[in-house]
């Protein structure tokens, strides 16, 4: 927002005009907080006519913790174990074609073909170091794909980094610092893990990081929300919300409470520009604790799996099935041979408890039965219309989803900026589609802003491209052609059928 002292008296309906063509034009969206100058560039706008008078200063500046430290001595403690990351990774492209292919005589033999081109890329990003002996955590975004990696200290010094483990389900990667002189490790600063659970909203929080790749910062709000699930930036979440301002490069930085505790880590905005505008979401260092000790002992996340597809229970459908309350989740589908099936776990049942825990959303219950691992035991407390049992079962591995695969990149037409895959029974259960939706493949990523997010979400299953039936990945290759300036799309969403039209 730009502040001004200038008068307004006979132009202020030319500004309401203004103002309302701009919002007109904004499109909300999802954003990671990773700097990439591949396609995407930040510049920000510097405004330097911001004069007219003193703000006064907030009430809340000195809050401190309750040793007595203020912010500055907060922001002190912490700023060394936030670190700057810088990556790079190489882009194979398939854009253009060799002039001879333009040749009829060779177009007739070889077809119009394009030259394959590489370019790199470079992300800036955030990360929190959390052992002494160089482990440090961010984004999985930042890194992923990467060839080099440099980490930035606070205090100038540079390493470079391999990763140990990288998740993209949670958003999280685990790197570990190298150096040739093991006292130049000693010397980091790692930061102490706070208690996420303990949060609440209206708890004061710092945010640390790398912005637009300007150095580091230190930005202060509050706890908005916990608990912030199926907001649809990643596979796992439990997002504590804030309205601390991050903005594009804090990815993977810290979220911090008033003991200069880590709480959080930096992952996603919603913003209608690109910046901060008041919503921004970390991954509770609760969840994120477990995933990084996986990481550091498998190199990646060994998750615990039930076997079930459950969503939450809603008035309506708690009247229409008669159940006397909207406590707890809907069991809508059991994998056979699975735990819950062998448990006795049907359709129709209502998972009311995990571990004596109430279960209030379907997010919930798949957060904890991932974080509990394979070979755990779990107790579920369960109704069955009038009667509620308890039924104890060990949780299995979580499956790889087995099936093609394709990402379709953000040059290639319509629907650039999609990974789409088979639909299975695997990915049925992982992406919660209805057994109702026969056939067709499952959209599991949509980069926020890309040409695809006009009208595809997560979780959609195409159906039919330009009136063509789609049964797998395959299909789709065959029917979709990047260079259309338009494609029709049959999709299910949540249980529904639509028709999108795409163009450019």
């Amino acid at each position: 927002m730009t502040t001004s002292t200038m008068p307004m008296k006979t132009n202020t309906a030319r500004y309401f005009a203004l103002g309302a063509v701009v919002a007109l034009l904004a499109a909300a969206g999802i954003y990671y907080l990773g700097h990439r100058d591949g396609s995407e560039s930040f510049s920000p706008t510097i405004n330097h006519k911001l004069g007219g008078g003193v703000l006064p200063a907030p009430a809340f500046a000195q809050t401190g913790s309750k040793d007595g430290s203020n912010l500055a001595d907060i922001a002190a403690r912490v700023m060394p174990s936030v670190v700057n990351i810088s990556s790079t990774r190489v882009v194979k492209t398939a854009e253009g074609t060799h002039p001879s292919f333009d040749d009829p005589f060779f177009r007739d033999f070889f077809g119009r073909r394009s030259i394959p081109r590489e370019r790199t890329e470079r992300s800036l990003g955030s990360g929190v170091i959390i052992a002494k002996e160089g482990v440090v955590v961010t984004n999985h975004h930042v890194v992923a794909q990467a060839s080099d990696i440099v980490v930035g200290l606070h205090d100038g010094r540079e390493f470079k980094a391999d990763i140990a483990g990288s998740d993209e389900k949670s958003d999280l990667a685990v790197l570990r610092l190298l150096s040739p002189d093991d006292k130049e490790i000693e010397k980091l600063s790692a930061i102490a893990l706070g208690d996420s659970s303990r949060m609440r909203i209206g708890d004061v929080v710092l945010a640390l990081g790398n912005p637009f790749g300007v150095g580091q910062t230190v930005t202060m709000g509050i706890i908005s929300a916990t608990g912030r699930a199926s907001v649809g930036i990643n596979e796992y979440e439990d997002f504590i919300q804030t309205d601390a301002a991050i903005n594009p490069g804090n990815s993977g930085g810290a979220l911090v409470n008033m003991e200069g505790d880590l709480i959080g880590i930096n992952s996603a905005i919603i913003s209608r520009s690109g910046g901060y505008q008041g919503i921004g979401f970390a991954i509770p260092s609760n969840m994120a604790k477990g995933i990084v000790d996986n990481l550091l002992r498998n190199g990646r996340v060994v998750r615990g799996w039930l076997g079930v597809s459950v969503q939450d229970i809603t008035a309506d459908l708690a009247e229409s099935m008669n159940m006397p309350d909207t406590k707890g989740v809907l069991v809508s589908d059991v994998t056979a041979e699975s735990p819950a099936s062998k448990a006795g776990i049907m359709r129709g049942d209502v998972i009311l408890t995990a571990n004596n825990e109430d279960i209030k959303s379907s997010a919930q219950l798949r957060n904890a039965v991932a974080s509990l691992g394979p070979g755990t035991k779990i107790t579920l407390k369960v109704r069955r219309e009038s009667s509620v049992t308890t039924k104890e079962l060990v949780l299995a591995e979580l499956p790889e989803v087995t099936g093609a695969e394709l990402t379709i990149g953000g040059d290639q037409g319509v629907l650039g900026g999609m990974t789409i895959t088979d639909l299975n029974d695997t990915s049925r259960e992982k992406y919660e589609i209805p057994e109702g939706v026969k056939n067709g493949v499952i959209v599991t990523n949509v980069e926020p802003g890309s040409s695809a997010a006009r009208g595809v979400q997560a979780k959609d299953v195409i159906v039919e491209v330009n009136r063509e039936s789609v049964g797998s990945v395959g299909d789709f290759q065959k029917l979709y052609n990047a260079k259309e300036r338009r494609v029709l799309l049959l999709i299910n969403r949540d249980g529904g059928t639509y028709y999108v039209t795409l163009s450019r």
